[in-house]
């Protein structure tokens, strides 16, 4: 199967650098690498919780499924299988984004229709097969309507990384051009916007088991030994590292044991790599209590939906949810519920505080990415104004002033 480099290289925008991986000596003295963790699936058996092939979805729900299905998992695994450090630089397009509950779906499908574009979703949950009603996916009506890319994408058995989700983005992104159609990114994460407004070293792939090593010897240490462990293979990544943070404070060590080299070194050539951005950020603004009475209205319409139901039928299908899969705001208390965490009642109450706190933190990073343009919600004449400004904007570029791309 080819790797991913030879897969995007014909993607022109995209300005992809790959960086071969060797493996370097790991912070406790040895030579040599740890052996790869076991795979839960090879490749090409992406297969939805019933069993159907994963792109056996109703024609009706997104132009092209099967072909674009087929497409996104033959990435996917070859992303997986690549063992190789990308620098992906900034994707160009529209954004649509806003906190949970604010209509960033609809507007964003109204926009892309009005502009001749496509829709590439940028919700970390809702690439997964299955998980429907707790990541208000687009309707099947709205995805007549318009094509979406990157929803339901494989099952949630599996694993998914932020890498992985930018090299599906930036193929989505060539394909959708290709057939001289616009980009419309539209979704929440921050983590995955920042992804694609600034560029992304992805370092080497993830390996479970020296994570878990480091994990288990950070536990049975004294408190500061992961900080120390980095001070002495990557000083500058220990001096901007809380002492506290195990994850980040493990991936640097991480890399360093895969590649021989040091995180602040890649993170700097990226830098250096990382061209002037080139996008228009589009964010639907709420007054806050509005805001937090659209979120307790839509977390009770989940749950009324039946939730609880489409997670016991994964279960009884015989679905592990991986661990990012489990992250999904809604699916991680309903499995806890199931276990008999906490009543039907307490868990509702959590989900609804959780997903304010998950605005809260969204809208806290929206205000500071510069450059976003900020749009009423309640105004009806948003669409518009948006579709205005993009023309606005391409009007600018074909007349050699400061246009977008």
């Amino acid at each position: 199967m080819r790797c991913l480099r030879s897969s995007i290289t014909c993607i022109s925008r995209a300005k992809i650098v790959s960086l071969p991986v060797t493996r370097g000596i790991p912070s406790s003295g040895r030579t040599g690498g740890l052996p790869a963790p076991p795979r839960q699936r090879g490749c090409g058996s992406s297969v939805s919780p019933g069993g159907a092939p994963a792109c056996a979805a109703p024609p009706e729900a997104m132009r092209a499924s099967c072909a674009q299905a087929e497409l996104e998992s033959r990435l996917f695994c070859d992303f997986e299988q690549s063992g190789m450090s990308q620098i992906f630089q900034p994707l160009d397009g529209w954004f649509v984004t806003g906190a949970t509950a604010s209509g960033k779906t609809a507007v964003g499908c109204a926009l892309a229709e009005r502009i001749g574009g496509e829709v590439i979703s940028v919700d970390s949950m809702a690439v997964y097969q299955g998980l429907d009603i707790g990541t208000a996916k687009p309707t099947p009506a709205e995805r007549k309507r318009v094509a979406h890319h990157l929803i339901d994408v494989l099952p949630p058995t599996e694993e998914f990384s932020l890498a992985q989700y930018v090299a599906l983005a930036h193929q989505a992104a060539a394909d959708v051009r290709s057939r001289g159609r616009e980009v419309v990114f539209v979704g929440g994460t921050p983590l995955y916007l920042k992804a694609l407004l600034r560029g992304l070293y992805t370092g080497p792939a993830p390996d479970w088991q020296f994570r878990a090593e480091m994990a288990a010897r950070a536990a049975s240490e004294r408190p500061g030994w992961l900080h120390a462990q980095v001070a002495r293979v990557d000083p500058a990544a220990a001096a901007r590292l809380h002492p506290g943070d195990r994850r980040r404070l493990i991936r640097a060590l991480e890399v360093y044991h895969l590649t021989g080299t040091p995180l602040s070194t890649w993170q700097q050539q990226f830098e250096q790599a990382r061209p002037a951005e080139a996008c228009r950020v589009f964010w639907l603004d709420w007054p806050r209590p509005v805001l937090y009475a659209r979120i307790e209205a839509r977390v009770d319409a989940m749950f009324d939906a039946g939730l609880v139901e489409e997670v016991h039928r994964l279960l009884a299908a015989g679905v592990h949810f991986s661990r990012t899969a489990r992250q999904a705001l809604g699916y991680r208390e309903v499995l806890e519920h199931l276990h008999s965490a906490r009543d039907l009642a307490a868990t509702v109450a959590l989900v609804k505080t959780r997903s304010r706190q998950f605005a809260k933190r969204q809208l806290t990073w929206l205000r500071s990415e510069a450059g976003a343009e900020w749009f009423d919600a309640l105004d009806s004449g948003a669409i518009g104004r948006m579709s205005g400004r993009i023309g606005e904007w391409l009007a600018g570029e074909a007349m050699g002033g400061p246009g977008m791309r």
